[in-house]
């Protein structure tokens, strides 16, 4: 049975260097810095926009690096993700994760740009589960990779009994759709907090969240709330304000310097064009 524990885990940046280079120590310790806070899970090197910024080699030394990580405690749920616009690469990383004694799951994302059809994405999600014997959750973005997961190739892609949900940073109309054509429970996972509430009312369950690297115990309990209904104490969870300035302009650059400022770890700046002054 393949299966992830966590409701909520923290997509968490991944420090650089003012050279551009992977800061492999800052990462980690914010992530350790997060668990110290009461987070059971995160998601390294699969969202904030920076993972395919990432060479193959840069996401096998940050791999590497969690798993000669001593200090990160064997009960905390590290998610990696998992993708490329080659297919070999993600095979090759795909076989390194699946090895890995630190890695609970996997974040799987398609190839940007290229445009894959929906049978050579199919292809490729079939070749990377048949790797990684570890629980996977489908990545659909259409607005970033220009690649939209449809409906009968989730359907199909589903059936895979490591394939355990989705998450969807589509049109979010279509999540009752997801779940009607799915054989099996699955989960549907929130990315991010914009218009979470909507997504929940839809049929989200778990939430991948951007906003909890800097209020973790506050988005937590903002998510659960709503998941379970509890009006009152939405109302008075006061974090809408503070989600609202992580997403007003660039999150993953807002986050990185509130990172900074509030823990005094060096997360650096986003790889340019991004953060260009």
């Amino acid at each position: 049975m393949y299966d992830l524990a966590n409701e909520y885990h923290i997509a968490v940046p991944t420090a650089f260097y003012d050279n551009e280079d992977l800061n492999m120590e800052a990462t980690l310790q914010h992530i350790r810095n997060l668990y110290d806070q009461g987070v059971k899970s995160v998601l390294v090197c699969g969202t904030t926009g920076e993972q395919h910024s990432l060479l193959l080699t840069e996401k096998l030394q940050l791999l590497e690096s969690i798993d000669e990580a001593s200090f990160l405690p064997d009960d905390l749920e590290i998610l990696f993700g998992v993708a490329s616009i080659r297919q070999k690469e993600a095979l090759q990383l795909a076989e390194k994760v699946n090895a890995s004694p630190k890695i609970s799951g996997v974040l799987l994302g398609f190839p940007p740009y290229i445009l894959p059809s929906q049978k050579e994405a199919k292809l490729y999600v079939k070749a990377i589960a048949q790797i990684i014997h570890k629980p996977i959750i489908l990545y659909n973005n259409p607005r970033r990779t220009g690649f939209n997961l449809e409906l009968d190739t989730f359907a199909e892609l589903i059936k895979l009994p490591n394939i355990i949900g989705i998450k969807d940073a589509g049109d979010s109309a279509r999540i009752p759709e997801l779940i009607s054509v799915a054989d099996k429970k699955i989960y549907i996972y929130a990315g991010g907090e914009i218009d979470l509430g909507k997504k929940i009312v839809l049929g989200a369950n778990r939430l991948s969240s951007m906003a909890g690297n800097l209020y973790p115990t506050e988005v937590e309990a903002y998510f659960t709330a709503l998941l379970r209904g509890r009006a009152d104490k939405i109302k008075n969870a006061g974090i809408e304000g503070e989600i609202h300035n992580v997403f007003a302009e660039n999150p993953i650059i807002y986050i990185k310097n509130e990172i900074t400022k509030q823990t005094k770890i060096d997360m650096g700046f986003a790889r340019s064009p991004l953060g260009n002054q």
